[in-house]
């Protein structure tokens, strides 16, 4: 079975690996993770010396991951790509086409009071209005099963 996960290095992505593994483990599977370094929005010095930094910080991630996988005894694989994350995650499971692809969700919980999570709530909430999730623009146009994992 192949498998496509999202992955970005974060508590959920981890989590998400962690899971995707418990779950197919006996199905054999080969997985590829996936990580988007998003390219800057103009280029000056200092946008690209950050872009710079998020490429290797999610050269790493996965090569930690990877790293996790072997040691579980999984196969898998690394793929970094830059640009749009949600374009580019379409376009990896029209060229690689997975049997399914796994993405964690992604969270902005912060270690706050009720103030503190009724505010989050309302930025998550116009976030999705506004701009769309990577989840929401992918279950609407990946042609593969799409497994969207909840944050804890």
């Amino acid at each position: 079975m192949n498998i496509m996960l999202a992955y970005d290095g974060s508590r959920n992505a981890k989590l998400g690996l962690a899971q995707t593994i418990s779950m197919f483990r006996k199905l054999d599977p080969h997985l590829r993770l996936v990580a988007v370094a998003e390219n800057p929005r103009d280029i000056t010095d200092a946008n690209e010396d950050m872009f710079q930094e998020e490429f290797r910080e999610l050269e790493q991630f996965l090569d930690e991951a990877l790293a996790f996988a072997k040691n579980e005894g999984v196969k898998a694989e690394k793929v970094l790509v830059e640009g749009d994350a949600r374009k580019m995650l379409w376009r990896a499971t029209q060229k690689y086409e997975p049997d399914l692809l796994v993405i964690a969700r992604h969270s902005h919980q912060p270690d706050g009071g009720i103030i503190a999570n009724s505010l989050t709530y309302f930025v998550d909430e116009l976030d999705y209005m506004t701009f769309g999730s990577v989840s929401s623009f992918l279950a609407r146009r990946v042609e593969c099963p799409l497994l969207i994992l909840p944050s804890p």
